[in-house]
């Protein structure tokens, strides 16, 4: 019998075949860049901007200046544009560059272990008040921030910065950050190793080399020597921490991939011990890693956290002991816990030598050029030639003299600087918010200095140490996730069904003791007019509720949602 003929089968549908582009890693050999970013600092290096600057653009005026310098490579030396005055948060996402950019700039002093001598604290006054309409914010990374700065200006202000040995090379872009460090590294009485002369070397190999000015993103270092921890090195790229080996003695252990925004991680151990005349080379090392094998794909997954996450502790000490150390680590302790809740320095406290250093604290790091110039010339007629920034937005003059202590207290105290704070004003933190970021949804500066006043009348007798921060959009550049409050901002529906300003409240987060991520509350939001009322009613709860010596964070943990609400 004849067999039955048989239909011809459809073509399967070809499918187009491309070739893999992985993430982007230059140790993978994928060189070709991938978005526009990659694309203009392969173009050029963002440190080759400053000749533009200083030749062109500061003689022909803002409209000169190319796009990609403009939003992209000036940040390689301290410069973004700030946002046009009255556009409002709702229009945040949905406006071009062009159309949020004002013709002035953010100009960010870079601040290395957040040293500074009085003679350059005058000059960052001086600044400010002649170039920045006198701006000068303190941030959480040690640095000081002026607005208002005009293009034609810069030069000068660069000149008259490194007259004094300070500079803002590399203090934002896609580069090697502030490195911090403990703002009382050298002098403090309890302090188990000084980290200053590994940030010194540090900042003399690595900060303006072009063989590290070209990172996936941004890259983020702290080191410190403080049994306090002082430098929130959990949420660093990579940090540092003072350990004592039980053979070696005083060192550090290495941290790696910490890090916020909208994917917050805590930083993981890699189990080493290494001593101070090593941590040059390991951070050498570990930024070479994220040079390398960073995320060069997607802006969003371009953090060392992601590939810390992917390959894990393990692998990641094994490619940085075999391709780039050449050599085995130490394996190390790990900190101890501290034992003091408030690592910010503020008060009188003796140093190693028998004199004092006072740290006191700003409204949330807002202060002003006229003020940093007394704050120098207070420190200087007491007889200190040194003064620090701390990450929590607060300052410290060194080398006091015990006769000379209570009257430079005094000083400070007119000038709306305490030395005892309330736990208001001592634990509130907020970002630059609306007033001049770009990226910003709601107003922070003011409704902070606002809500301390307010808690201060409302509830007086409190005294746990408490942190609220205050973020005026979700990239938690005033690290919300491990504030004890933290808010974050958006636009809200108030009760009238209008979209007002507010924030998303996250609640329990903490650094140093059980360092963890605050808890969100299912549909918890507050407007920024009910924040004060909200956050009375919470502290209120809590020393109601909670049991013996314990914590806001984890009182919160264990709380209702409906005490939380």
């Amino acid at each position: 019998m004849a067999a039955t003929p048989q239909k011809p089968a459809a073509a399967t549908p070809r499918r187009k075949v491309s070739r893999h582009r992985g993430e982007g890693q230059w140790a993978a050999g994928h060189f070709t860049p991938l978005n526009g970013n990659e694309q203009f600092k392969k173009d050029d290096d963002g440190l080759n901007v400053r000749t533009r600057i200083e030749t062109i653009y500061s003689k022909r005026g803002f409209d000169s200046i190319d796009p990609n310098d403009l939003r992209g490579r000036m940040r390689w030396w301290g410069l973004y544009t700030q946002r046009r005055p009255g556009i409002d948060g709702g229009k945040t996402a949905i406006l071009e560059p062009e159309e949020l950019d004002d013709s002035y700039f953010m100009l960010r002093v870079r601040i290395d272990g957040g040293r500074l001598t009085t003679r350059q604290l005058r000059v960052i006054g001086e600044i400010s008040q002649e170039f920045a309409r006198g701006t000068a914010d303190i941030t959480d990374r040690q640095n000081v921030q002026y607005h208002w700065i005009r293009i034609e200006d810069v030069p000068e202000i660069w000149d008259r910065l490194e007259a004094v040995g300070l500079s803002t090379t590399e203090a934002c872009g896609d580069t090697p950050r502030v490195i911090l460090g403990s703002p009382v590294a050298g002098i403090a009485a309890d302090e188990i190793i000084d980290g200053t002369p590994a940030i010194e070397e540090i900042h003399r190999r690595i900060i303006g080399n072009k063989a590290f000015s070209n990172l996936p993103r941004k890259f983020k270092s702290a080191i410190s020597g403080s049994p306090l921890l002082d430098v929130a090195h959990e949420i660093n790229d990579v940090a540092f921490v003072g350990v004592n080996h039980p053979e070696h003695g005083p060192g550090f252990d290495v941290w790696v991939g910490g890090g916020l925004s909208t994917n917050p991680k805590i930083g993981v151990r890699l189990g080493a011990w290494v001593p101070l005349d090593e941590v040059p080379d390991v951070y050498e090392g570990v930024i070479s890693i994220f040079r390398d094998y960073g995320y060069r794909r997607l802006r969003t997954r371009a953090r060392l956290k992601f590939l810390v996450a992917d390959w894990g502790a393990e692998k990641f000490r094994q490619v940085l002991e075999d391709e780039y150390l050449k050599r085995k680590l130490v394996d190390g302790p790990a900190p101890a816990q501290p034992v003091e809740r408030w690592r910010d320095h503020v008060g009188v406290h003796r140093q190693n030598d028998g004199r004092f250093y006072v740290g006191f604290a700003p409204r949330v790091g807002r202060v002003d050029g006229t003020t940093l110039t007394k704050i120098a010339e207070l420190a200087e007629a007491h007889g200190s030639g040194r003064v620090r920034t701390t990450v929590e937005q607060k300052m410290i003059i060194l080398d006091v003299e015990e006769a000379q202590v209570e009257s430079l207290t005094e000083a400070l105290e007119a000038l709306d600087l305490t030395t005892r704070p309330s736990a208001f004003r001592r634990g509130t933190m907020a970002c630059t918010g609306i007033e001049y970021c770009k990226l910003a949804i709601v107003e922070t500066k003011a409704r902070g200095a606002s809500l301390i006043d307010e808690l201060e009348r409302r509830i007086p007798d409190f005294d746990e140490p408490i942190t609220i921060n205050i973020n005026g959009c979700p990239n938690a550049c005033a690290r919300i996730q491990v504030a004890d409050i933290g808010l974050k901002g958006q636009l809200v529906l108030d009760d009238n069904g209008e979209q007002v300003e507010g924030f998303q409240v996250h609640l329990g987060g903490a650094l140093g003791l059980e360092a963890g991520f605050g808890r969100k509350v299912r549909g918890l939001k507050v407007t920024s007019e009910e924040l004060p009322d909200y956050v009375e009613r919470v502290l209120k709860r809590f020393q109601a509720e909670r049991e013996d010596g314990e914590r806001f964070a984890t009182w919160a943990a264990r709380a209702s949602e409906e005490a939380l609400s």
